[in-house]
């Protein structure tokens, strides 16, 4: 039985070391921006699959004179031991958020396996705008890619936007809609060393249309598959212009 216990416990062990990473995110405040105030709805953290030693957390940090309407966020990307929470290195963007008629709406630790080099291994994070109009709906997602570099972050892919939808309707069923993915695929090595990322483009266009009257969706929809490459060069991943996200 004793025998039994002690295997349940060591098998428990990582779990209950990687539980609440949450937990930290007040002390990861005040360690690296003392008496900054965080925004704890919007802020992530996550163990990372690739090495479970590692948390990712994304903290994004208030300015002040903001409102509910408007404002900007500073972001606080870091790595940190998941044992103890020490963090291990990080990045702070000034500015890196900023919301009005179209909301911040989140961040996403995106942890797919973005193996750059063999001794490379990027993660992703995630940042969501929504609009707020229901009759012109809008939502977009730029991912960023980082690694670690010493006791920095480095961004390789600066806000690429991963998915863009909007439209126009009645609030009912009549209108248009728009709808914008991209994903990112490892290529061969480059001149750098640095993999080539493969990226596919899926956008569509629908319209719902009212016949007899019944809400007739995807009228006349069309879609597109598209294809583009990001190439490794001093330092980073070019972004084209239309793929990026601005404020």
């Amino acid at each position: 039985m004793k025998r039994i216990l002690l295997c349940l416990a060591i098998g428990l062990t990582p779990l209950l070391a990687h539980a609440g990473c949450e937990d930290n995110f007040q002390k990861w405040t005040s360690q690296l921006h003392p008496g900054r105030t965080l925004d704890t709805e919007h802020a992530a953290c996550k163990v990372w699959p690739a090495n479970e030693a590692l948390t990712i957390a994304a903290l994004p940090l208030p300015q002040k004179n903001n409102n509910d309407d408007e404002g900007t966020d500073d972001l606080e990307v870091l790595v940190a031991d998941t044992a103890s929470g020490t963090v291990i290195a990080h990045q702070f963007q000034k500015s890196a958020i900023s919301y009005d008629a179209v909301r911040f709406s989140g961040l996403t630790i995106d942890t797919a396996r973005y193996q750059l080099t063999p001794q490379n291994r990027a993660f992703g994070v995630r940042v969501s705008h929504e609009g707020s109009s229901r009759v012109n709906p809008f939502g977009q997602t730029a991912l960023s890619l980082y690694v670690v570099d010493g006791q920095s972050l480095r961004t390789v892919v600066d806000r690429l936007i991963v998915e863009d939808s909007g439209g126009e309707w009645d609030g009912n069923c009549a209108g248009d809609f728009s709808n914008t993915t991209r994903t990112l695929d490892l290529g061969p090595a480059g001149k750098e060393g640095y993999a080539v990322l493969k990226g596919k483009e899926l956008s569509s266009q629908t319209t719902n249309v009212v016949r007899g009257g019944d809400c007739k969706y995807d009228i006349n929809k069309s879609s597109k598959r598209t294809g583009f490459t990001l190439e490794y060069k001093n330092g980073k991943y070019g972004v084209p212009k239309g793929m990026q996200y601005t404020d």
